[in-house]
């Protein structure tokens, strides 16, 4: 009898491999006070309370429970952090991401907020001192667990700060990293904060490693890049609703090799597929400051190793803990409590922060405790101060008796920048305020406000040409003379240039007046009402 042909074996079921994703944890150590809006998988919006490094923690080994799993991380995971992190000098943080499991981090710009020498000690570890605070308080500071990657990070010598790639057996499958910063890094970081780097450009850096790891032979390749993209303000589980930013044409330059980008940087939450460039790309961020991880999964063919598909889904972090971070984290904050608990104020009503960095009362309250501490001829004699609106990090919202502590003034100024003034013409003051707008996609847009101090006024238009959008400038109440000389105020990182505003470098007669948060504290213990918005008008 003749036999009949066997039927083909059934095909092998896709091989998935699991990516964790972190960005802007910002050493928030505890979970944040102020809840977050957060958008659903089935569409609805619900404010929660999120994150804390325990309870991140216990999220991420929740998730990859089970999964060939690595976690990763697209920077600015320390600098501009609660006290409880700073005041250690972000060390309670990089060993509590250490023991969530962190794996790989691109370096973001304020991982550069203290420079070189001391971003190189949280890596490598050690009590030398690079700052002017005090390493080591509590215990020695061990090297980190995980490895720093910044391919665009240029030294003196031509060499890359951290390897500019890593490769990671996951499962059976071996995944390529790329990690680096966003190449406006020295715009956002004081010059002696990127001394002797150089950042080079993100699409023709990454696209160069290519090569290289495709002959190492591995199977996808992720970026790790601290440049983002903007959503509407709600925490996004799913979707890139509305995208736009910086990460959108950068996409388009990326080698369609590059198939997985985890972003950051912008603290807007997406998870979505980008047609960029001639190749879908998965493009995620989790956020800021742990209140989301991104459960990224790739699947690939067994037979031909390639991916076939990839999704991802930002899992919000709730109330389990890991009851060894959680010891961590009490520890550090215990011995921050005599500082953090100290009372410095009192405030009638709450100064809020802009969510899109734009006026606030938060804002004006900064600006105003930076004028009253350098008004004086000895201080400096300013008649006007100006703070950068990203530059304020949280709400200020006084306590149940009304007091405000340094806890909070801390978190809401978390730089320990100083107070510089300068002497700048009427003419040149026009031009430093035309240097807050920008273009993006033929559209003009404010890219970096500086919000003012009481007395001073302006009003754009974003229909007028560049150079042209600053239409009125008044101080208490007479417009700017461009002839005139005046006493302008702002911190150290903007006096030398920061955020694009080279026309405050040059500035004359520059005058030192101390540090930001004891010109806010000293404010604060006469001054306790929280102004009101209205010094800043535009269309």
């Amino acid at each position: 009898m003749r036999e009949l042909p066997s039927a083909p074996p059934p095909p092998s079921a896709p091989v998935e491999v699991q990516i964790l994703g972190l960005n802007d944890f910002h050493g928030n150590l505890e979970t944040p006070r102020d809840p977050v809006p957060l958008r659903n998988p089935e569409g609805t919006t619900t404010k929660i309370r999120a994150g804390g490094a325990a309870q991140l923690t216990a999220t991420l080994q929740r998730l990859r429970a089970g999964h060939p799993s690595v976690t990763v991380a697209a920077g600015d995971l320390i600098g501009a952090s609660p006290l409880v992190s700073a005041y250690f000098l972000d060390e309670p943080t990089i060993r509590a991401l250490g023991m969530a499991g962190l794996e790989l981090a691109a370096v973001g710009n304020h991982e550069f907020d203290k420079g070189g020498a001391e971003l190189l000690r949280i890596q490598n570890g050690g009590c030398d001192k690079f700052t002017s605070r005090v390493p080591c308080r509590v215990e020695p500071h061990a090297p980190a667990s995980f490895r720093y990657l910044a391919a665009n990070v240029l030294t003196e010598q031509g060499t890359t700060l951290f390897p500019a790639t890593a490769i990671k057996q996951v499962g059976p499958v071996k995944l390529g990293f790329i990690g680096m910063t966003l190449k406006d890094t020295a715009t956002l970081v004081t010059p002696a904060g990127v001394k002797g780097f150089t950042f080079a450009d993100e699409a023709a850096t990454a696209n160069a490693l290519v090569p290289k790891l495709k002959a190492e032979g591995v199977n996808a390749i992720v970026l790790l890049i601290h440049q983002g993209g903007r959503v509407p303000p709600i925490y996004d589980t799913l979707g890139c609703d509305g995208l736009s930013g910086e990460i959108v044409p950068l996409l388009g330059k990326l080698d369609p090799a590059i198939s997985v980008i985890v972003s950051g940087h912008t603290h807007h939450a997406y998870a979505c597929t980008v047609e960029a460039g001639g190749a879908p790309r998965l493009l995620t961020s989790a956020g800021k400051n742990g209140y989301l991880v991104t459960d990224i999964r790739l699947s690939f063919d067994p037979a031909s190793a390639r991916m076939v598909s990839s999704k991802a889904q930002n899992v919000p972090v709730l109330a389990e803990r890991d009851p060894a971070v959680e010891a961590l984290v009490s520890r550090y904050a215990e011995a921050a409590r005599p500082a953090a608990e100290r009372v410095v104020g009192r405030l009638v009503g709450a100064a809020m922060k802009d969510p899109d960095d734009q006026e606030s009362s938060a804002a004006e309250l900064i600006s105003d405790a930076q004028l009253a501490a350098t008004r004086a001829p000895g201080r400096g004699g300013a008649q006007i101060a100006f703070i950068n609106a990203s530059g304020v990090r949280t709400d200020l919202i006084p306590r149940a008796d009304g007091t405000i502590t340094y806890g909070q003034i801390f978190a809401l100024q978390p730089f320990g920048n100083n107070l510089v003034v300068k002497s700048l013409t009427g003419a040149q003051l026009k031009r430093l305020l035309e240097q807050q707008f920008k273009e993006e996609n033929g559209k003009a847009k404010v890219a970096s406000l500086l919000v003012p101090s009481a007395g001073f006024t302006f009003r754009y238009d974003l229909s007028r040409p560049a150079g042209e959008r600053i239409v009125a400038m008044t101080l208490n109440g007479k417009p700017i003379d461009p002839a005139a000389t005046y006493r302008i105020n702002v911190n150290n990182f903007l006096a030398s240039g920061g955020d694009g505003f080279s026309v405050l470098a040059e500035g004359k007669d520059a005058f030192d007046a101390g540090l930001d948060l004891d010109a806010l504290e000293a404010w604060l213990a006469t001054n306790p009402v929280a102004p009101k918005v209205g010094r800043v008008s535009g269309v």
